[in-house]
Parts: C-alpha cells; sequence; structure tokens
C-alpha cells in the first residue's frame, strides 16, 4: 500500500501562524490605546525621514558638483597655461575636456587692474552636444548676453552656480569659481563652465508623494521632478520653507532646518526640510501633511501599530524556537560572503554546544588558512609579480625554464651616479622609491612583469611567464605612459626645488629562455638570452642619438601598424656582427589612423659618446 506523502512545514509558516493568532488577539485594544499615539509618531518620524532625504541628497550634490569643479580646474588651467604650442594645449583638451561628456564648455575669464568687467582669456566648446540642439558654436557667447552670470561674485572669492537655461536653447547649469590669485591674494582669472543639467537633474527624477528639488541662491529651480519648473528656471522664493533655506545665509558646511508650512499657490499643508551645500545651492525636501497623517486615518494605522505590538508580545516565541536554529545559520551565510570578497578578518560568533556550533569552529579555521594563504600570495607578489605569485602558490614553478617569444625592456636613470655623489643617502632612496612606485605600476597595469631592479635601472619582460597576445604594443604603450609619468614627476620636483629627472628606455623583441634558476632552497625567476643583452644595448644607445626611447627594428615590424616610430640610425654594438637598425616612438594612432604625438621637453636630449656602441647616423 502507497503511504501518503508527509506535508512539510517550514519554520517561517510556523513562527507566522504563532504570529496571526496573537495579533487577531490584541488587535481590539490596541486599536483603542494606539491612535492618537501613532499620529504624533507618524509626524516625527517623517520629519526625521524629510531631513535625512534633504541631508542625503545635499550630500550627493555637494559631491557631483565637487566632480564638476575639479574637472572645470583641470580644463581652465589647460585653457589658461602657457603651452610650448598649440598642438599640445590640443592634445591635453583631447584627455581633459573632449573626453568628456558632462562640460560643454569652459572659459577663462581675466579682470585686468581697475577693469570692471572682465575680459575672454579663452574659450573651448563642446559643438556636437550643442548640435543635438540644432545650435552652433556662438550660442554660448549670446547666452552670457541673454542671461548674463554674476561673475563678480566668484572674482570676489565664492563659487556661483546658476541655471542658464533658455527657451529654444540647450539644457544648462553654468558654473563659475576661482581659478588664479596674484601674489597678493586677489583673483586675477576664473574659469566658467556651462555643463549639461543632466548631470544634476537625474538626482531629482524620482516621483512619489515627497517632493526634492534644488534651488540657487536666488531660489530659482536647477532641479525638480517638474521637468518644466527647470526648464523655465522657475523662481520658488515665495514657497516659505525656500525662503527659509535662503535667509539664513552661506555657509561653509551644510546647514539643515525644518518647518511646516503651506503653499501660498495651492494652499496645501507641507513638512519641510532643507539642506544647504558649499556652493551656495540648497536641496529641499517637503512632503504633504496628508500624505504623513494618512496611516493614522484609515484602518491601516490600526493594523500596523496592532502588528508592532502584537510583534513584541510574539518575540518570545519567536526568539525562543528560531535563535538558536536560523540565526546560526544566517551568521555563517554571512560569513561566507564576507570571505568570497577577500575579507579573512571576520569570524563566526556562534558558541552553541551542537553541529551548528561544531561547523563554526571549523569554519574559523577555515578561515585562518586562508588569512595565511592570502599573506603568503600576496608577500610573493611584491617581490615577483602576481603571475610568477599565483604560479608558486598553485606549486607550477619548478627549477628549469622554456623558450618563449617576448619584448624585454630595460630603463635607466641618467646621471644617477652623479646625483649620488651629491645627495644623501636617504635622499636618493627616497627618489628612487617614488619613481620605481610610478614606473612599476604602469608597467604592471599595462600587463609587464618587473624581473628585476639594478640600480637606478628597471627590467621588466612581456610575453613571460604568460603572454597577453599583443605583448610589444602592450610593452610601448607603457613606455609612452612612463614618459608623460616622469614628465608629471619632474613638473612636481620643480616645483619642490629639487632637479629633473631624465631617462633612457630601450626595447627589444625576440626568442629568450624564461624559467626558475637556484636550487631547490633558493630559486629566481628570470629571463636570459640574447634577445635580453640587446634590449640592454639598445637601452645604452639611447645617450648616444639623445632620445629617451629606442626600439628595435623586429619591435618595429611587430607595432608599426599602432605606432608612429623614426628611423634614427643603426648601432654597432658587442657581440653582433650587423648594425643594429634603430627607431624612436614618437607618438601613436588613434582608430582614425590620425598621429597622436606623445612627447615631452625630456624625450629628447644632448647626444653623448656611449663606450661599446658606435653610432651612424640616419
Amino acid at each position: 500500500m502507497e503511504q501518503p506523502t508527509k506535508v512539510k512545514i517550514p519554520i517561517a509558516v510556523k513562527l507566522i501562524g504563532i504570529t496571526i493568532l496573537l495579533m487577531l488577539a490584541a488587535t481590539v485594544p490596541i486599536t483603542l490605546r494606539s491612535s492618537h499615539l501613532f499620529e504624533k509618531v507618524s509626524s516625527s518620524r517623517e520629519d526625521d525621514v524629510n531631513g535625512n532625504q534633504a541631508k542625503v541628497m545635499a550630500q550627493q550634490v555637494q559631491g557631483n558638483f565637487q566632480d564638476i569643479f575639479d574637472k572645470t580646474k583641470i580644463v581652465g588651467d589647460i585653457l589658461y597655461r602657457n603651452f610650448p604650442n598649440e598642438a599640445q594645449r590640443e592634445m591635453a583638451l583631447d584627455l581633459a575636456f573632449r573626453a568628456d561628456h558632462d562640460l560643454i564648455s569652459v572659459e577663462v575669464l581675466a579682470m585686468k587692474d581697475g577693469a570692471t568687467q572682465p575680459t575672454l582669456v579663452r574659450r573651448v566648446t563642446n559643438e556636437n552636444y550643442l548640435k543635438q540642439y540644432e545650435l552652433k558654436s556662438d550660442f554660448i557667447p549670446s547666452l552670457r548676453i541673454t542671461r548674463p552670470f554674476p561673475v563678480n561674485v566668484t572674482f570676489a572669492g565664492d563659487f556661483e552656480i546658476r541655471n542658464s537655461t533658455i527657451p529654444g536653447g540647450a539644457p544648462l547649469v553654468t558654473i563659475s569659481m576661482p581659478l588664479v590669485k596674484d601674489e597678493n591674494g586677489k583673483i586675477t582669472e576664473i574659469a566658467l563652465a556651462d555643463v549639461r543639467l543632466d548631470r544634476i537633474q537625474k538626482l531629482f527624477t524620482s516621483r512619489d508623494e515627497r517632493i526634492i528639488y534644488l534651488v540657487d541662491r536666488d531660489g530659482k529651480v536647477l532641479a525638480h521632478p517638474q521637468e518644466d519648473f527647470v526648464l523655465n528656471s522657475k523662481n520658488l522664493i515665495t514657497i516659505p520653507i525656500v525662503a527659509k533655506a535662503l535667509g539664513n545665509g552661506a555657509n561653509t558646511e551644510i546647514n539643515q532646518g525644518q518647518m511646516k508650512f503651506e503653499d501660498p499657490t495651492s494652499g496645501e499643508s507641507y513638512a519641510g526640510a532643507f539642506a544647504k551645500t558649499p556652493y551656495g545651492v540648497t536641496v529641499i525636501s517637503q512632503v504633504p501633511e496628508s500624505v504623513i497623517l494618512e496611516p493614522s486615518r484609515n484602518v491601516r494605522r490600526e493594523a500596523l501599530f496592532i502588528t508592532g505590538a502584537v510583534l513584541s508580545g510574539a518575540l518570545f516565541f519567536i526568539i525562543l524556537f528560531a535563535a538558536t536554529l536560523t540565526r546560526p545559520l544566517e551568521i555563517l551565510v554571512e560569513a561566507t560572503k564576507k570571505i568570497a570578497k577577500g575579507d579573512f578578518n571576520t569570524r563566526v560568533q556562534v558558541h552553541t554546544k551542537d553541529e551548528v556550533g561544531e561547523l563554526a569552529a571549523s569554519f574559523d579555521n577555515m578561515i585562518d588558512g586562508l588569512k595565511e594563504r592570502d599573506k603568503v600570495k600576496s608577500l610573493f607578489g611584491k617581490f615577483h609579480g602576481t603571475g610568477i605569485a599565483n604560479k608558486l602558490i598553485e606549486g607550477e614553478m619548478k627549477l628549469g625554464g622554456e623558450q618563449r617569444d617576448a619584448t624585454v625592456f630595460f630603463s635607466d636613470i641618467r646621471g644617477f651616479t652623479s646625483f649620488s655623489e651629491k645627495v644623501s643617502a636617504q635622499d636618493v632612496v627616497d627618489m628612487l622609491n617614488d619613481y620605481f612606485k610610478v614606473m612599476v605600476s604602469i608597467i604592471n597595469k599595462n600587463h609587464g612583469v618587473v624581473d628585476k631592479f639594478i640600480g637606478d635601472a628597471i627590467m621588466a619582460v612581456w610575453g613571460a611567464p604568460e603572454s597577453h597576445g599583443n605583448d610589444a604594443v602592450n610593452a610601448i604603450k607603457a613606455a609612452l605612459e612612463m614618459r608623460l609619468a616622469l614628465a608629471k614627476m619632474n613638473e612636481e620636483r620643480l616645483g619642490s626645488g629639487v632637479s629633473e629627472i631624465r631617462i633612457g628606455m630601450g626595447l627589444h623583441s625576440g626568442t629568450l629562455i624564461a624559467g626558475t634558476i637556484g636550487s631547490d632552497d633558493r630559486m629566481e625567476y628570470t629571463v636570459i638570452g640574447d634577445t635580453v643583452n640587446m634590449a640592454s644595448r639598445i637601452e645604452a644607445a639611447t645617450k648616444a642619438y639623445g632620445t629617451d626611447l629606442l626600439i628595435s627594428e623586429v619591435t618595429h615590424e611587430r607595432v608599426k601598424e599602432s605606432f608612429s616610430c623614426e628611423v634614427v640610425g643603426s648601432a654597432e654594438v658587442k657581440g653582433k656582427s650587423e648594425p643594429l637598425k634603430l627607431f624612436k616612438v614618437t607618438g601613436y594612432y588613434d582608430e582614425t589612423g590620425t598621429e597622436v604625438r606623445v612627447e615631452t621637453a625630456y624625450s629628447s636630449y644632448q647626444a653623448e659618446k656611449v663606450d661599446k656602441i658606435k653610432t651612424e647616423a640616419h
């Protein structure tokens, strides 16, 4: 005879059943006692939520505008600063402005001594964005006339933000910020930027009972769930909460306040809160009192309070039944999620004297093992690189080598010996650590492996212990990034009153032996072979040709479709019967095939005679 199927009742169903029974038994007395109290609690709770909403949104707005001001300062500095040629300025603008989708126009204004109106120094405009609204590049100058911007506020030292949207124009927010001060601390130049309005508007598109919007110093709308308010730059200064917020004055910190008020237009009562930002814009959050008090005026109000009161009475039964079973399992699940994210400092605080307690103890022991393994992996990674460290951890590294096709990189600091003689040993170490930190980061980012440091020299390899398929391209990309990074380092060094650094870089591609040498007690992963020697010779040849980066003909054949190169000549090096044809790298080709020059003031320098290398100019 077939046995009847047993019905499985989950723990959660049992808990819900008990809770419902208790709720039904307590509904009537709780409803009579709680009506007035619930109304007060609801109002107080909504006030707190309203204030928190305004504060959180103000922090988001502040972060967004801080990001915009940071971008504006970078572009403003590029427009204001003198460049050796306009091509370099345009290259900087390509990276800082045209690749950005938020900034539509940035201009630098200067206030000359005795002048009452500023003059335009330079302006750059995203014409593609204006074309979306069938506007031409002259829209921005005409906007300054149609919607004058109070630049004098910024020349006086304050940031300013205004809604610059006009009928028939593009939706824009205009900001201004101080850019340059003279020796007396007076602001002589400011940056004025037009930003896509939807960058800010998208934070305020939520449509529910609570209305959150953003106004400027005059009460004009910058962002609002009702977009027509934004597009018409509606002034809401007549709303009491807005008037109160703007009447408190500006402050460098976020100011907050709350009030109950009546909308003069609709006559509806609201609970409102405001939070001000350091940039002169204010977030307003308001919710109708009818919405706040709605739960206390219908049946749902009683049901909510009954549920809360009955749950407090049923808490003993729920804890008694579930605490020793479901909570420990939940803790284990949460701990597992943390470990999966790499947090090995978590501990399972479960001490029950049953199988779950034993599982928790074993779980903690497992975490200790994983933590030690992670420490070893991290330590190996610092000395050998991530790829090699993974193979060491997995036990794949053994004495011996393999033949690999790779690209080898050498770099060297020019005049390092004389520099070392002039400064203290600590200064030498500090300089090298700063230099290596930047350069090694670039090598790692471009899938290279630092093989070793030889004094001030760096030896790196692409293609060993594993290849990424375009090793030569990655190597030269890293070298160009190092060229730009060196220029930035030198700018900081010169600004700090210390001498600049010049380097030479050489690359060669070919077959080499990559593997682990040494003994079972002491191993070292490295690459050896003629390819390595030639890369070192090519790096030495940079002195003879007065350039910071040379590559061999073999490497050139692999990257000529991606990078622009010029033949500099041939060099006779020890161990080679035929001269090496050498190329210098001047830049790269973008996706349209246009050459983009990547050169700095340190890309070339005075050539000098190099022992053991005989050069022949092209």
